[in-house]
């Protein structure tokens, strides 16, 4: 293990996680890391690369329903970091079982994109494959976490005990940039449960949220409901967005990706606000 790399200044509870987290790492011979460049997979992937060096690469699936944005994002830091990021198409929209779009739609693209990145760690001959899960994840509805263990993937993070917030206390430690980044989803969590995907919904789904973007500095989501988009932004974006040359402008954004609509949701932004679990009915 790299001791000196992973030493960092921590407050005493903050310390025990991340040194739980390092063990477990540092039992590794070498590594693959599942990667997406969000908050969780970038805090696993600086710790790996501050223990196992240079024998740890990353790999993230890219496809149609990833946000251009996210694969950008994760590019820019792998190279940051100082390690090898492997790109492979996903492919989801093959799969009937991911178009489909029912509440397992989670579990198959996982089983795909996670299966995908272990056969190219085999054949690197790296001896695992880890993802991003927190330990926080375990109170959610995740059916993808059934391929996690069906794969043999570890999760680092929620065996080390680490919660979202540790997880973003380690990156601010860390000087990561993924530090205070909002909650991410893939594109297909915009379309409800039922409705089958296309690439053309989740191609103006990313317009539309990309030109949000460019004018709203909170977490928001684009809905589809087509012909109507349903905005859901961040509550501090509401009263704002109400604004005469503000939403003129995000009316454009909306229409400019080729729906017809743009419905504001007074609820505002919530994750899941798209689909329901079948816990919800």
């Amino acid at each position: 293990m790299r001791e000196e790399g992973a030493k960092l200044d921590l407050p005493p509870e903050l310390a025990q996680g991340w040194q739980r987290l390092v063990e477990r790492l540092a039992g590794l011979d070498s590594l693959m890391v599942a990667f997406s460049g969000g908050v969780d997979s970038s805090l696993l992937l600086a710790a790996a690369r501050r223990v196992l060096g240079d024998r740890v690469q990353a790999g993230i699936c890219l496809g149609a329903l990833t946000p251009p944005w996210e694969a950008a994002r994760a590019r820019s830091l792998a190279a940051h970091l100082g390690v090898t990021l492997h790109e492979m198409d996903a492919c989801e929209l093959d799969d009937p079982d991911i178009v489909r779009n029912d509440p397992q739609r989670c579990y198959h693209c996982k089983r795909l994109r996670l299966g995908r990145l272990k056969e190219l760690a085999d054949q690197l001959g790296l001896a695992a494959v880890a993802e991003g899960s927190q330990a926080d994840d375990a109170m959610d509805f995740r059916p993808g976490e059934r391929a996690v263990q069906e794969l043999g993937l570890i999760s680092p993070l929620a065996e080390a005990g680490l919660g979202k917030a540790e997880v973003r206390a380690l990156s601010r430690a860390l000087g990561l940039p993924t530090a205070e980044l909002p909650a991410a989803a893939c594109l297909a969590s915009r379309v409800p449960w039922g409705t089958e995907l296309s690439q053309e919904a989740l191609e103006r789904i990313g317009k539309a949220e990309h030109g949000l973007r460019e004018l709203l500095p909170g977490n928001l989501r684009v809905r589809d409901h087509f012909p109507v988009a349903r905005l859901e932004l961040a509550p501090e974006d509401l009263a704002r967005a109400l604004d005469e040359s503000l939403r003129e402008r995000i009316v454009q954004a909306v229409k400019a990706a080729g729906y017809d609509y743009a419905a504001l949701d007074m609820e505002g932004y919530r994750m899941g606000g798209g689909q329901k679990t079948p816990q919800e009915g």
